[in-house]
């Protein structure tokens, strides 16, 4: 495969865990990050995720280990599950991932980048203007972007053919989705190549043939969650009985609250604060802009911070 150097754009939720599992699968990874204070938010993130993979691994080397619910086939395929192996790339990920300042440096030798930025055009638009001088002519540009749409971005980036998007879901090594949608300038050659890099990385290649905000995985879940969070900011229940009714009556193992947890606050704010009215507190998408504000206001930003909806510290 020519993609071995692989940069990472944001230590977020996402970024970091999309770096982690490319690490893991034996690429060589960057995640650039903006300040000293990203790294001190990144680095745990990172120590975080070397625990849970020794953990999952652990529990996959038992006799229940090969169950759906507890295999992670991000980590391994059942048929041909190393432990030792897999423990030693685990370490290696661990201790060969880069986090680097300045951008110059990271994407200088960068075959493939992954903006996993803030769901906030503007930030989104700044990074790939000033990027697009950067990276090297071989570089292949993609967007992990949940909400937005390659053809938004593609002529700020500096190589419109060589850009499209590549979303993953929550949870990468259990939850092994890529999501490919190129825009119509795209050359097919590119999205190929990223097509081969998904499955290098243990994922599941889920190839759009057109654009749709949202993709396909947030196309079905973003209208729970705007349902959730409709429910709660106009009073009618509170997260957990929601999640509750979602569980009992559906078996799914997460109720939408649980869910925004994963994602984290501050995503779902952003996305709501881009529809029309959220300005406005006398409607449904500024109820919910107001309440999303008030808990990152008082540093409730989801699981990774240890408290949103729900606490998660020991």
């Amino acid at each position: 495969m020519r993609i071995q150097n692989v940069v990472v754009i944001g230590g977020g939720v996402l970024g970091s865990q999309i770096a982690y599992q490319t690490a893991y699968c034996g690429f060589n990874v960057t995640i650039w990050l903006r300040s000293e204070g990203s790294i001190g938010r990144t680095q745990p993130k990172v120590d975080a995720l070397h625990e849970t993979y020794a953990a999952a691994l652990a529990k996959m080397n038992t006799p229940e280990g090969k169950s759906p619910f507890v295999w992670c086939n991000g980590l391994a395929k059942p048929d041909s599950f190393d432990y030792d192996a897999c423990m030693k790339a685990n370490d290696a990920a661990y201790k060969n991932l880069k986090l680097e300042l300045d951008l110059a440096a990271a994407l200088k030798d960068a075959d493939l980048v992954i903006e996993s930025l803030a769901e906030d055009p503007k930030a989104k638009i700044a990074f790939y203007e000033k990027a697009a001088g950067l990276m090297p002519e071989k570089t292949i540009l993609v967007t992990n972007s949940s909400t937005m749409i390659p053809s938004t971005f593609a002529k700020y980036t500096g190589r419109p053919a060589k850009y499209l998007a590549l979303h993953f879901a929550n949870n990468i090594w259990k939850g092994n989705t890529a999501e490919i949608m190129n825009h119509a300038g795209t050359d097919m050659q590119y999205y190929d190549e990223v097509v081969e890099f998904a499955k290098a990385i243990n994922m599941v290649p889920l190839c759009l043939h057109k654009e749709q905000p949202g993709y396909i995985l947030n196309t079905l879940l973003v209208p729970l969650l705007d349902s959730g969070m409709y429910l709660w900011a106009t009073g009618v229940s509170d997260p957990e009985t929601i999640d509750t009714t979602w569980r009992l009556a559906t078996g799914a193992p997460k109720g939408p609250f649980q869910i925004l947890d994963m994602v984290g606050v501050t995503t779902a704010y952003n996305i709501v604060v881009m529809k029309p009215g959220a300005d406005d507190p006398t409607t449904i998408p500024g109820m919910i802009a107001a309440k999303l504000k008030g808990m990152l206001d008082a540093g409730k930003l989801g699981m990774a911070a240890g408290e949103g909806f729900y606490s998660y510290k020991k």
